[in-house]
């Protein structure tokens, strides 16, 4: 008892710790995101094509920097140990490739995109055979791209959806190691349900891995797309598996849990409407992917539908509209991802942004219940 106490001492110390942290590192860093101008630009958003949005140009991205710093300095600290070493790099992996993509919409060049059936006349009428032959050979990367073009929007200045798709799946592939190898799993390829039910996945355990955290790292990614939206949700679903690891008297994950949503809270007070910061893909992608790893280190993957329930009604919103798009030829919503569909059928954005928030508190909670159902 007096061993469960200590340890609860210290997770709150630690995030308490986190949230002064954020606090402190606010400001110097959105400041220097503002001299270095890692602003908003309206011509790298397509959400610029609703009008009220066009007054979020010049706001600082990459606020995600704040949450990030916070973690690493709370666990390199005190938490840096084979538990969390892999989280951790992948978490810093996440964040590098949402970076790179934040500073290329903002100061890259215009990419343009060429599309398969370019290609197939190219391998058929280049005058150049070492140019067809290089177009046969590299068909199947074309092809790739093609597949995720489909899925995406306009290139735009930044990384492309394959790009990313590919990097994040080598931060994916990392953690299958560790979960496989080094994370405690009696029978790592067994996923474990409520009520006593268990799937051995087998060989499906490695793509199941990387679809986990390829998956939600897009989803937190998407909903960073309203001041407040991505951290209101963040933050019940931080503490729901805060929660869970303290239950499973997992000190490191909770701490690790601890630090992010201490820094994710500090986060919120700058993203808060009218948003003095902006996350940038820099923070949501590393939060994505750092939900998926604390997920699979507990065992409880099957609760990221529950718990983060409201990111998986965001990214599916956007993946049903690509896919009615390009084959129906039309579009079922009339934004994707859905919070700005609600905005556009006459909601405010703190209105959406609120009941977002109640969606996760709900969705938290639930989760919960359905651990302890285990």
């Amino acid at each position: 008892m007096i061993n469960s106490l200590d340890n609860t001492f210290f997770i709150v110390t630690i995030l308490l710790a986190a949230i002064v942290i954020g606090f402190s590192l606010a400001i110097p860093i959105i400041d220097a995101l503002y001299r270095l101008k890692i602003t908003r630009r309206l011509e790298a958003d397509f959400s610029a094509l609703i009008s009220k949005r066009a007054q979020k140009a010049g706001t600082p991205v990459m606020g995600g920097l704040i949450i990030i710093t916070t973690v690493l300095i709370l666990n390199l600290l005190f938490n840096l140990n084979s538990s969390t070493i892999v989280p951790l790099l992948v978490f810093l992996i996440s964040a590098f490739v949402g970076g790179l993509d934040d500073l290329l919409n903002i100061f890259g060049v215009a990419r343009h995109f060429r599309p398969l059936a370019r290609i197939n006349k190219l391998i058929k009428v280049h005058a150049n055979p070492l140019v067809r032959l290089w177009y046969i050979f590299t068909y199947p990367w074309q092809v790739y791209k093609s597949f995720f073009f489909m899925l995406g929007s306009n290139p735009g200045k930044g990384t492309q959806p394959h790009e990313r798709i590919l990097l994040n799946s080598i931060a994916g592939f990392a953690v299958f190691l560790w979960v496989y190898f080094s994370a405690g799993w009696t029978d790592p390829t067994t996923l474990y349900f409520p009520l006593g039910i268990a799937i051995n996945l087998g060989l499906l355990f490695l793509p199941f891995v990387i679809l986990t955290v390829l998956f939600m790292s897009n989803a937190v990614n998407i909903a960073d797309g309203m001041d407040g939206l991505a951290a209101g949700m963040l933050i019940p679903a931080l503490l729901a598996f805060l929660l869970i690891a303290l239950l499973q008297n997992n000190i490191h994950t909770a701490v690790l849990c601890a630090s992010a949503l201490g820094g994710t809270i500090a986060y919120l007070y700058f993203n808060v409407p009218p948003a003095r910061v902006q996350m940038g893909d820099v923070g949501s992608l590393a939060m994505g992917t750092l939900l998926a790893v604390i997920a699979l280190e507990m065992k409880v993957p099957f609760l990221l539908l529950i718990i983060c329930f409201p990111f998986v009604l965001e990214l599916m919103s956007s993946l049903v509209q690509a896919i009615a798009r390009r084959i129906l030829g039309r579009r079922l919503l009339m934004m994707a991802p859905l919070h700005h569909h609600f905005e556009l059928i006459g909601w405010k954005e703190e209105k959406v942004v609120m009941r977002f928030w109640l969606l996760a508190i709900f969705c938290a909670i639930l989760g919960l219940w359905v651990y302890l159902l285990y």
